[in-house]
């Protein structure tokens, strides 16, 4: 086997780890009837001009399963914290107390759960479709080799095999990611 070979269906497993990788952080932005640190990832706060990460100034306590207390580092950010957690799409209104701020979030209508299902779906079929981008460049390059007589064909028949192997069981990966994903949204 050429030396090729391995170091392509390597880098091809590896780009596929990293998009199951990235669809599970997909999902953890996803809300479910609990509280969690990754819903408050994509929420940036205005601090002095500057959009800041929510979680680079201010620290999150989870003391119920739908409450969230948001204290901020620097009191004077208390009330560009409280715009911006009113203003994400989680559909918050925080009770300031001077000190920290309460988040109680809303139980999740079961309009909502499905909405929220349909959103898992369409990010574990970008995931599926990264996980195929990454087997057809694989695939390009195993068919070059061939191509330029570098392997034999039953070698790149072998690889392309393996590549295959690879990739349902990557795709396997992202579906039993999504199965979780929609038991959990399901469950009241």
């Amino acid at each position: 086997m050429s030396d090729d070979i391995p170091s392509i269906l390597k880098e091809a497993e590896a780009k596929m780890a990293k998009s199951i990788e990235v669809t599970k952080e997909e999902f953890s932005s996803i809300r479910t009837g609990r509280a969690s640190a990754a819903m408050f990832q994509g929420i940036t706060v205005e601090y002095y001009g500057t959009p800041t990460p929510l979680n680079q100034i201010a620290s999150l306590q989870f003391p119920e399963a739908r409450t969230v207390i948001v204290t901020p580092y620097d009191k004077t950010a208390m009330a560009d914290v409280e715009t911006a957690l009113r203003d994400s799409d989680l559909g918050v209104n925080p009770t300031n107390n001077g000190d920290n701020l309460r988040v109680v979030l809303p139980a999740l209508t079961e309009e909502r759960r499905k909405d929220y299902i349909k959103l898992a779906r369409t990010k574990a079929e970008d995931g599926r479709i990264a996980v195929r981008g990454s087997r057809a460049h694989a695939k390009k390059a195993i068919e070059k080799l061939v191509k330029d007589k570098e392997i034999g064909e039953d070698e790149g028949t072998r690889a392309e095999k393996d590549l295959e192997a690879t990739t349902k069981k990557h795709i396997e990966l992202v579906d039993a990611a999504l199965e979780a994903k929609e038991t959990e949204l399901a469950t009241v």
